[in-house]
């Protein structure tokens, strides 16, 4: 018996951002499982049933007003137009008190200045969030109360996730369909888009700042050499020795094109490799730490639920397939 299809509403507030208001019926709405049954419907809504004008210039007229609402499993809330969705700071009329109600049943999702809509409603206070780098400074004046993160892609509190620019909804909504479903139907879902299935590194990558200076010399060749050696115990002096820089300028220059420290992303190119394997086979764990380069069980164990709060049992439970092979190395890309 197939299961329940997961029913998604994007609420569409005035002004919202046209990139991102077709984002989730893309992302979310393109998940099907192996024998391509869509795993989400997705269902557009304004307020009050009418059309709305976007950012792009032109109104978007929905089949639906907030009432859908009170069916949904999830509620994605799209950027906005600053500061003209919000005059003062405040959001339209109702719109506090569906979002409200919303939050008392299904999981939420903002993108981008979405973040704004949660917040003003009271509905990320003392909670983490994120927004996009260029207003973080006044979200964080409007809303001390929240715990503002703005160097991240996205952040999960679990029933509240918020994304950073544009196409960081893109990285969240993928998130999504990784923790519903795994990391095949996710990638699959990225393929078909042509969209990376995650991207390393945070926003801080890409908040203004003067262009280093190009000498030809960089770290990508670097980072493909390291994600096939993942196992192996590499250090930042290896890292620096293949890219045949100083361990100074090595650690710089990754920092300006990745946003982490290469201690960082290493981490979290193991962590994703484990948590592949963990998905897709049926290796024991201390065979898993010693493939990803965590040395032993107890080390991945530690690191893993440092990183996403779970055990490598736990997480291997909830997220697999109910198809799993043998062990067999998983080969990174090149």
């Amino acid at each position: 018996m197939a299961s329940k299809i997961h029913e998604v509403v994007v609420l569409a507030l005035p002004n919202p951002t046209a990139f991102e208001l077709g984002l989730a019926p893309k992302f979310l709405g393109g998940a099907v499982d192996a024998d391509e049954h869509p795993l989400y419907r997705v269902r557009t809504a304004t307020l009050d049933g009418r059309a709305v004008r976007t950012s792009g210039g032109f109104s978007v007229l929905p089949e639906h007003d907030a009432a859908i609402l009170d069916e949904a499993d999830t509620v994605v809330v799209p950027g906005l137009h600053l500061p003209t969705s919000m005059p003062g700071g405040r959001l339209p009329d109702g719109a506090a008190e569906v979002l409200r109600r919303a939050a008392t049943h299904a999981r939420l999702v903002a993108i981008c200045t979405g973040s704004f809509a949660l917040a003003a409603a009271g509905l990320l206070d003392g909670r983490p969030a994120t927004t996009h780098w260029l207003h973080a400074g006044e979200f964080a004046a409007r809303y001390p109360q929240v715990r503002l993160d703005p160097d991240v892609l996205f952040v999960d509190d679990g029933d509240v996730l918020t994304s950073a620019g544009n196409a960081a909804g893109i990285d969240l909504l993928l998130h999504v369909v990784r923790r519903d479903h795994g990391s095949e139907v996710a990638n699959r879902v990225a393929r078909r888009s042509v969209v990376a299935p995650w991207r390393e590194g945070g926003q801080s990558q890409f908040v203004e700042r003067p262009v280093p200076d190009d000498d030809g010399a960089g770290t990508a060749a670097t980072r493909a050499w390291a994600s096939t050696r993942l196992g192996e115990p590499l250090t930042l002096a290896d890292l620096a020795a293949h890219a045949r820089m100083s361990v100074r300028t090595f650690t710089r220059r990754f920092r300006e094109e990745t946003g982490l420290s290469p201690q960082r992303w290493l981490a979290g190119q193991r962590i994703a490799l484990a948590r592949e394997l963990l998905e897709s086979t049926d290796a024991p764990v201390d065979r898993i730490a010693a493939d990803a380069g965590f040395g032993t069980a107890a080390s991945l164990r530690q690191q893993l639920r440092a990183a996403i709060g779970v055990s490598p049992l736990a997480y291997r439970r909830t997220f697999r397939g109910a198809d799993v092979t043998g062990h067999s190395p998983l080969e990174r890309p090149a």
